[in-house]
């Protein structure tokens, strides 16, 4: 019990710090969704403390995690008129992206000859953890390994996005907004309100939408 309670509260701290880091330091060594877990790790081989131990207390964050998707609901209500005169071309890029991750996942899973158990936890890397994690329970994945994914998807498309951003010299919000919100989820949306709020809230309704495609992508696939 008392290794829970010191692994939430060393999870909370070294976010905090993380995230104090990263406001003075912007690079992405520093950003919190990297450190933080990078860190623990590191502690956790080196006191030799089992995940099972800081799990007691660490799977309370975890279950934040899905009030804390709610939040994001608050700038969607703040830019209704903009995303109401956007949504066809916001809907038709999410759907389109969202369908082309869960299919190349399978695609690539099945050229690694993986077998099904890893196939239905890798199909929804490209959602926000907690939705993906219950997507996975319910087509027959492993949540844990469907989270690690999940990390490592949002960390690799928050990363990569704002260079894709530079290079194709893409200046309009919405299209900043839809790129990281759909490939990177929770990540990619942090990184687009960093951009503007306006890419924020579409990435935000971008995340929520792609959750729901990949939802109704995955069962199809699976089923096939």
């Amino acid at each position: 019990m008392m290794t829970g309670l010191i692994g939430f509260l060393l999870t909370i701290v070294i976010y905090l710090t993380a995230k104090r880091l990263y406001r003075y330091r912007p690079i992405m060594l520093f950003s919190p969704i990297l450190f933080t877990p990078l860190l623990l790790v590191v502690l956790l081989l080196c006191a030799q403390i089992p995940y099972a131990d800081y799990n007691e207390g660490g799977k309370w964050l975890a279950y934040m995690l899905q009030p804390a998707t709610i939040a994001f609901a608050v700038p969607l209500y703040k830019h209704y008129p903009l995303l109401k005169k956007h949504a066809a071309q916001i809907m038709i890029s999410v759907v389109s992206g969202s369908a082309v991750a869960v299919i190349s996942s399978a695609v690539l899973a099945l050229l690694l000859h993986t077998d099904q158990q890893v196939l239905y936890s890798l199909l929804p890397r490209s959602i926000t953890t907690p939705i993906a994690m219950n997507v996975s329970q319910m087509i027959g994945g492993v949540p844990s390994i469907t989270a690690v994914l999940v990390l490592m998807t949002g960390v690799l498309g928050s990363i990569i996005g704002p260079y894709i951003i530079a290079y194709l010299r893409i200046s309009d919000d919405i299209a900043r907004g839809v790129l990281l919100g759909t490939s990177a989820h929770g990540a990619g949306t942090s990184k687009a309100f960093e951009i503007s709020p306006i890419s924020g809230t579409v990435s935000s309704i971008s995340m929520i939408v792609a959750a729901l495609v990949t939802q109704l992508v995955a069962t199809i696939v699976m089923s096939s």
